[in-house]
């Protein structure tokens, strides 16, 4: 049965391309939803150029015809621009007459509930209007369309129990052919099935398990991975076949500080990449502390100081209290050798990045749309890796099953390009592991 789905702002943010995204039903924005995008595209980020683009969108619908009246979409269904009614706004519950925009969105629901006939959803990525749609006695729904089941997200990592032969077999021919569903480089445990001490790690490489490739001496970049997960994660970041790598993980587990490791082991030692390029959404935790004085490097020193702090404990610059005057820190003079780069997403848009080595750290607080846009800056020879925590999310449009970084784990687990690890065993000090767990 053909529905009628009344969307808010937020979707729109969250997916610019939204609008399309439901088949041969109808989909309505109420006029509030329209000025609303009027006050969002002035913004500099993802926000604004998200709200830009649905506003470009409803102009070249407009152009087949009246929305107030209905312009037909491609997939078969109709898109309108649906007005407030004053009566309809008064007839909300005392505590809801107010005419704010979530409240003019429920009454416009409710009119076209009453005026087709037909069954109208609510579509809102706000759970507290999702809710007072609830009471009003509205169909509410969160937009899911690039939903995960965060509980059942892909790992990368799978344990097997096999025989003695068979780890033995691994080791002796450098390659082992089981019978089972694998993805595309998914990391193995293989456990003896009478000696469970005796284990062998793999990969998966076009359906057969190959050893892992040795790290070089032990360590990298006087990194040394401290777990079966770090050393998972260290072989796809120095695995150049593989363009994609997605690391998850709490706090702690290594996930910022393996990935910069690598890429500088990528572009000093073997000099594979020209360029580390490292970038993360400016977003803060907790309330804004506003604009920032100084130039560009200054205003951006809070917001990659995690990133400064990894580079610290690589080149052990972490104290420079007893140094000369002419000391600096190790990343700083990689930037000047034009070997490493730090900048906020902002400026990615647009680019083309070739034969780099990309990290996008704390991927979790970017939407699907965005996460794309920065793939799709790739250019021929260039390896990315998202890292982040869907636990930590600090953007109020995504959550922990919406975010780019948990979408693009799950849309890209059955590509050979790609290849991912959660990690879950925190390095990082015993307080922060404690911490993690209590807290």
């Amino acid at each position: 049965m053909k529905r009628t789905f009344v969307l808010d702002t937020n979707v729109l943010l969250h997916d610019p391309s939204a609008i399309l995204r439901f088949k041969d039903n109808d989909v309505v924005l109420p006029i509030t939803v329209i000025e609303e995008l009027d006050r969002f595209k002035k913004q500099p980020e993802m926000t604004g150029r998200n709200a830009r683009q649905v506003s470009r969108t409803l102009d070249s619908f407009r152009q087949q015809g009246h929305l107030i009246e209905g312009v037909s979409i491609n997939n078969g269904g109709i898109l309108k621009v649906a007005l407030c009614s004053r009566e309809t706004l008064n007839s909300l519950p005392i505590e809801l007459e107010h005419g704010n925009g979530d409240n003019a969105i429920l009454a416009v629901a409710l009119e076209m509930k009453r005026v087709c006939q037909c069954q109208v959803v609510l579509v809102s990525k706000d759970t507290n209007l999702r809710i007072k749609a609830d009471a009003v006695g509205l169909e509410a729904e969160d937009y899911e369309t690039d939903k995960v089941d965060i509980d059942e997200l892909y790992t990368g990592t799978k344990e097997l129990i096999v025989s003695s032969d068979e780890i033995n077999q691994l080791s002796k021919d450098g390659v082992l052919v089981l019978n089972g569903e694998f993805f595309p480089n998914q990391t193995i445990i293989l456990v003896d099935e009478l000696n469970p001490s005796h284990t062998a790690l793999g990969i998966v490489n076009y359906g057969r398990i190959v050893p892992l490739e040795k790290i070089p001496t032990g360590s990298v970049s006087r990194i040394k991975p401290r777990n079966q997960e770090q050393i998972f994660a260290m072989n796809l970041l120095l695995n150049d076949s593989i363009p994609l790598v997605t690391l998850v993980g709490k706090a702690g587990t290594g996930k910022t500080l393996l990935a910069v490791a690598a890429g500088l082991h990528k572009i000093a030692d073997e000099r594979i990449y020209t360029r580390l390029l490292i970038s993360r959404p400016v977003i803060p935790m907790g309330k804004d502390i506003g604009f920032l004085p100084g130039d560009i490097k200054e205003k951006l020193t809070p917001w990659m100081q995690p990133l400064y702090d990894n580079f610290d404990l690589i080149f052990g610059t972490q104290d420079g209290s007893a140094k000369p005057a002419h000391w600096r820190r190790g990343h700083e003079e990689l930037i000047e050798r034009g070997m490493l780069q730090i900048e906020p997403l902002t400026y990615i848009r647009g680019r083309t990045i070739p034969k780099q080595f990309l990290i996008v750290d704390e991927a979790q607080n970017l939407t699907p749309h965005e996460v794309k846009t920065i793939l799709t800056r790739a250019g021929e020879g260039t390896k990315v890796v998202l890292t982040g925590d869907p636990d930590q999310i600090d953007n109020p449009y995504v959550d922990a099953a919406s975010n780019g970084l948990t979408y693009v784990v799950e849309q890209f687990k059955n590509e050979p390009l790609a290849g991912h690890i959660t990690l879950s065993k925190g390095e990082r000090s015993r307080l922060a592991e404690r911490a993690t767990m209590l807290l």
